[in-house]
């Protein structure tokens, strides 16, 4: 018996608008693994920010587009266009993109878990997991582009 793959999932970049989440930074979500947690984003980045220092609770594969950023934990160690980033499970980092980048620094992430956002403390303050990043994205593309529903592959073993 031949079993037949299932059909790709194609999103052209015109699809998937970038929403403002109003931190200097610009979200695409392009796929949610509700059943395994995995989310893929691409994020851009203005010249200067810095994130709040998190943990996430699985891997993460970063790949650069545009741009440049570090952590601060290891500013040597520069993401460039090309660039590819693996960050193990628990490790913790502060994302800054240099004030010099002469215009917006575009990575995609695929995210396995959650993102925990911390304190000066080390506490955790804030949570950003599959289901709530597709919810907030859907929120804000209402609101921004007056897109009900944008097309983010969203995968649910229900």
């Amino acid at each position: 018996m031949t079993m037949l793959a299932p059909e790709t999932i194609h999103r052209g970049i015109d699809e998937l608008p970038f929403v403002d989440n109003g931190k200097g930074t610009h979200l695409q979500v392009c796929q949610v693994d509700l059943a395994t947690g995995i989310w893929t984003v691409r994020t851009r980045f203005e010249p200067g920010i810095t994130l709040q220092t998190h943990r996430h609770t699985g891997h993460v594969y970063a790949f650069t587009e545009t741009g440049s950023w570090h952590y601060l934990e290891s500013p040597e160690a520069v993401n460039r266009p090309g660039s590819y980033l693996y960050e193990p499970a628990n490790s913790v980092h502060t994302l800054h993109v240099p004030a010099s980048n002469d215009d917006v620094t575009n990575v995609a992430f695929v995210i396995w878990g959650a993102n925990l956002n911390l304190d000066d403390d080390g506490s955790v303050e804030t949570i950003t997991d599959a289901p709530s990043v597709l919810e907030n994205y859907r929120a804000m593309c209402l609101e921004q582009h007056g897109l009900a529903d944008p097309p983010v592959v969203v995968i649910d073993a229900h």
